[in-house]
């Protein structure tokens, strides 16, 4: 039988993809189940997984190129499957768009006798804050590699550097230098800055936030932390945000209106708890999610977390962590901040905000003492649920961070 693989949809708001690397050469078997191909949307690098098995018989889009989604990129068949009907056309290398020209779609199709055009190569312009646009995967080659990426010319959409670009510049390619600008110029936003900027700008505008805050005293949850990592000497590290999931995975459950997304005027209620955790990357910031948080105990849950950190800066996470989130966890404790009033990420409809953990003055039984205090904001939309609620379900994770036992269960 014959399947074709298509550029899959990570995102309501996705419309296009690159593709980064293929795994597969054409001729080799491939399982169902087994990685194919890394694309690269507008945030972040993901692996995409074949749906059946077979024969990886012809690329249909070759690396670097980009494609709307749902175009056949390749085709997986038995090897005596008659597979002509691909044979005459693939799809060639996007083209970047100059800075400040607005945005195309530009494909080339090439014949089988023919060769593809030559399209220009843009520069990756320097950013006003001084970093370089690069994806992922290009930063840890070039970390590899010892390849200073200011030296790079980036040949991926708008500009930015990619894989190619960073292997054509440690085999001793000519490298040229990004130009100063002599005078400021406008700022091109990297396509995940754009998303980024179009999604939140839809939730404030679509979806009418509330928020409600409250001050969690940690000081038992800090003290069971550091009990769990003491007693197993490195075997895993439990951190303020591990419980926090966890907190947040249990009171989910007691509150389920809070695990779910508004789509088209519908609310649907999601059985699995999927939270998101925010990782910062260089040109943005994504959340991906932990998923099936409502089985995993905190070890798991902090296991869980270490690797989505990592596999979400390498490049390499799966579609449904990257589309599956179904509740969010937004933690600036970090950074020294006393709360974040965070934006709900659609179609979500809750998202909790976390300050650091500080040592404040409280008051216990009529005397003034040092405590260690967390202040922590839920934003809800006003379209699924009411303060009342949302009051409720904020108390519930402060209950169990307070009575942190419940945590371990």
């Amino acid at each position: 039988m014959i399947s074709e693989v298509v550029m899959p949809q990570m995102g309501a708001d996705m419309t296009e993809g690159t593709i980064v690397q293929w795994r597969k050469k054409e001729g080799d078997p491939v399982e169902r189940g087994e990685i194919i191909a890394e694309i690269e949307t507008d945030k972040a690098n993901v692996e995409i997984e074949a749906f059946e098995s077979g024969v990886f018989r012809k690329v249909l889009v070759s690396e670097g190129a980009t494609v709307d989604v749902g175009t056949p990129i390749a085709v997986i068949a038995a090897a005596d499957d008659d597979i002509s009907q691909y044979a005459s056309a693939s799809v060639g290398t996007q083209a970047a768009p100059a800075a400040g020209a607005p945005p195309t779609v530009a494909k080339s199709i090439v014949q089988a006798t023919g060769e593809p055009p030559a399209a220009p190569v843009a520069v990756a312009p320097p950013r006003s804050d001084g970093r370089i646009r690069a994806s992922p995967v290009a930063r840890k080659l070039a970390a590899e590699r010892a390849v200073d990426l200011a030296t790079v010319r980036g040949t991926g959409p708008d500009g930015r550097i990619v894989r190619r670009d960073v292997e054509g510049a440690s085999q001793g390619g000519t490298i040229l230098p990004v130009r100063v600008a002599e005078a400021p110029k406008p700022v091109v936003m990297s396509k995940m800055r754009q998303t980024i900027a179009r999604r939140m700008a839809q939730s404030k505008r679509e979806a009418p936030h509330y928020y409600v805050t409250v001050d969690i005293d940690m000081a038992d949850a800090e003290h069971i932390r550091h009990q769990l990592n003491d007693l197993h000497h490195g075997e895993f590290h439990v951190s303020v945000n591990d419980l926090i999931v966890k907190a947040s995975a249990l009171a989910l459950t007691r509150h389920p209106a809070f695990n779910t997304w508004f789509v088209n005027d519908t609310v649907q209620q999601h059985e699995v708890i999927n939270v998101c955790i925010a990782i910062a990357l260089d040109d943005g910031l994504i959340a991906p999610a932990i998923l099936d948080c409502g089985t995993k105990t905190l070890i798991d849950i902090s296991n869980a977390g270490r690797d989505l950190a990592q596999r979400a800066k390498s490049g390499s996470l799966r579609p449904d962590e990257y589309t599956g989130g179904t509740f969010t966890v937004s933690n600036l404790g970090a950074f020294d901040v006393e709360t974040l009033i965070a934006i709900i990420q659609p179609p979500q409809t809750a998202i909790l905000g976390l300050g650091s953990v500080r040592e404040v003055a409280v008051v216990r039984d009529g005397q003034i003492g040092v405590g260690k205090v967390m202040k922590v904001a839920l934003s809800a939309d006003h379209r699924v649920t009411d303060g009342a609620q949302g009051a409720k379900f904020l108390n519930e994770i402060r209950h169990l961070l307070e009575k942190p036992v419940a945590l371990l269960i």
